[in-house]
């Protein structure tokens, strides 16, 4: 940074180098938000700024190279190539110097995953009103088990559309109306409504709109299965991503007593189309009766029928814990959390050029490598901050959020006493940015210092600017957040130097429907990581403010997260 922001109690203090003794500082807040963290750009800390020199490109690079060839096997979960990784993962840690975070010494945090393949069947036929239609599976629907099971069975089960499956009493909207629904195949639409700001952050997807929060909704509802339509716009990926991401092994942390449908599925649009139709109902007219807060599930009157054998294996992966404890004997038990996920697909069905390898370079090893710069730039201060800092690389991310979860039942620190957690999740493989991505911005006083710190970089910090895809709930800063910890999750930016208004978004858009879990997500060599630096040092200056500052940040007053939140703190409080 060509001029060092200074943040009062954090990148003055003598954990950075700095002196204790700054003059008193004009004091930006933000507006209307609960105990803001207090900043200045008056001064520098000239030992910070040598830190930050630690982030480099060779250094991210040979992260990158390293995890995503072809010898880690895409380092699917329980895999051989996800054991490599965890153990070169754990070994550049204590290069570093970081101690080991979890239990008894580890640098893991192991977990159970419980291995679900399911033999998905080459048809799946419905029948009704005097017709019967099959469906071919891969081209026309692709099926999971949702249960921990060798066998998911439907027995002649009534398919009942049910717009998008959402109980939002916040929103005063419930889309069952008190149906049983037990029994029942439900046709579920992706997505939330978004054609009203005022209604579910409008474009913006909550987590409402994922498949996840559908799947468990049907569940609630006693359903025996769950079959959400796909489109690209309402996904935010192609059907292709369904068809990689849906087959071979999936993961789950083991079964607790939790409601289970027998079948989650997606079907095409044109499908549906064809689904409805049977039933003498045409798609538009059901999705437009379901804008309304007054829709009812509607049932068809088609029938299915729907049994396949499942393997259950068990196998065991880890979240990988580097920490750097605090200077500070009163808040060293308070700690910002770093994360970015270690995990990819895998080995699974070969592209046309017949690889089957899913590398996972961009998804995530660029996140590692950001993730892995920063705590190489921290140990080079030469005193700890004041808050610890935890480097956690939490593992199968790409089967639901599972390692981030599990670390969320079990933390290391007391959900009170997490300060922060600022995640990475892929990185600018394209160059330097006039702007940053905050997914998260608007959320937490977490925007202040980044807002700020960006400013001294020359940039602006923007909110998702994919926000109908719902990043902030894809990824593992949604785990901190349900247990109430202010999280930032630092994305790439579009406007990108030099270069035509519209080009940042073409790389994002060709990325998402090239090579977005795919085996063609693999290094190339001209991958310009000027644009990774920025982002990584962005990411090193707000930890950092966080760290060091006084007070921990906060939720927006009435964010969906500050009851989490406050319940959190009064825990550690008690």
């Amino acid at each position: 940074m060509n001029k060092a922001l200074t943040i009062i109690a954090a990148l003055t203090l003598a954990a950075c180098g700095g002196d204790r003794d700054t003059p008193e500082p004009a004091t930006a807040t933000v507006a209307d938000q609960a105990s803001p963290v207090e900043v200045t750009e008056a001064g520098g800390n000239p030992a910070a700024e040598q830190a930050a020199l630690e982030i480099t490109d060779d250094y991210m690079r040979s992260i990158i190279v390293e995890i995503s060839d072809d010898r880690y096997e895409g380092r699917g979960p329980g895999s051989k190539g996800d054991a490599m990784a965890r153990t070169y993962l754990a070994g550049r840690m204590e290069e570093l110097g970081l101690e080991p975070g979890a239990e008894n010494g580890s640098w893991e945090q192991p977990f159970e995953l419980v291995g679900i393949n399911a033999q998905q069947p080459d048809s799946w036929t419905f029948d009704g009103h005097g017709k019967t239609l099959t469906l071919k599976q891969w081209d026309q629907f692709i099926v999971g088990s949702g249960v921990q099971e060798e066998r998911a069975v439907i027995d002649d089960a009534e398919l009942v559309f049910v717009g998008y499956a959402m109980q939002a009493p916040e929103y005063d909207w419930d889309d069952f109306k008190g149906m049983d629904l037990s029994g029942k195949v439900l046709l579920i639409m992706n997505n939330d409504p978004d054609w009203d700001p005022e209604l579910f952050a409008g474009e913006m997807r909550l987590w409402y709109g994922r498949w996840d929060y559908k799947y468990l909704s049907a569940a609630r509802q006693g359903a025996v299965g769950a079959i959400i339509i796909h489109t690209s716009p309402s996904a935010g990926y192609p059907f292709q991503v369904v068809q990689t991401s849906w087959t071979g092994v999936q993961f789950e942390l083991p079964a607790a007593d939790e409601p289970r449908a027998q079948v989650n599925g997606w079907v095409t649009e044109d499908t549906a189309r064809e689904l409805v139709a049977m039933a003498g109902h045409d798609l538009e007219a059901l999705r437009e009766a379901a804008y309304n807060r007054d829709f009812k599930p509607v049932p068809l009157g088609i029938t299915t029928s729907f049994a396949m054998d499942v393997e259950i294996t068990r196998v065991e992966s880890a979240n990988i814990l580097g920490l750097i404890p605090g200077s500070d004997p009163e808040l060293r038990d308070e700690v910002v959390i770093y994360t970015a996920h270690h995990d990819h697909l895998g080995i699974g069905t070969p592209n046309e050029d017949g690889d089957a390898i899913y590398n996972g370079a961009f998804d995530n090893a660029t996140g590692v490598a950001q993730t892995m710069a920063i705590a190489k730039a921290i140990k080079a201060l030469p005193e700890a901050p004041r808050r610890s800092i935890l480097i956690n690389l939490v593992g199968a991310e790409e089967q639901g959020l599972l390692g981030s979860e599990y670390y969320a039942a079990n933390p290391t620190f007391a959900p009170g006493k997490i300060a922060a957690n600022i995640n990475y999740d892929g990185g600018n493989i394209w160059g330097h940015t006039h702007d940053v991505t905050f997914i998260g911005l608007g959320k937490s006083t977490i925007d202040e210092i980044a807002t700020l710190v960006a400013k001294e970089q020359g940039r602006i910090v923007k909110p998702d600017q994919f926000s109908d895809k719902g990043y902030f709930y894809r990824s593992d800063q949604f785990s901190f957040a349900k247990i109430g910890v202010p999280a930032m999750y630092l994305d790439e930016g579009t406007d990108f130097v030099d270069r035509p208004p519209e080009w940042g978004r073409e790389q994002k858009n060709h990325y998402t429907e090239v090579n977005y879990h795919q085996p063609s997500d693999e290094y190339d060599p001209s991958w310009n990581l000027d644009g990774m630096i920025q982002d990584a040092l962005l990411g090193y200056w707000t930890g950092l403010a966080i760290a060091n500052a006084d007070d921990m940040p906060t939720w927006v007053p009435g964010d969906e997260f500050e009851a989490a939140r406050l319940e959190a703190l009064r825990a550690v409080e008690e």
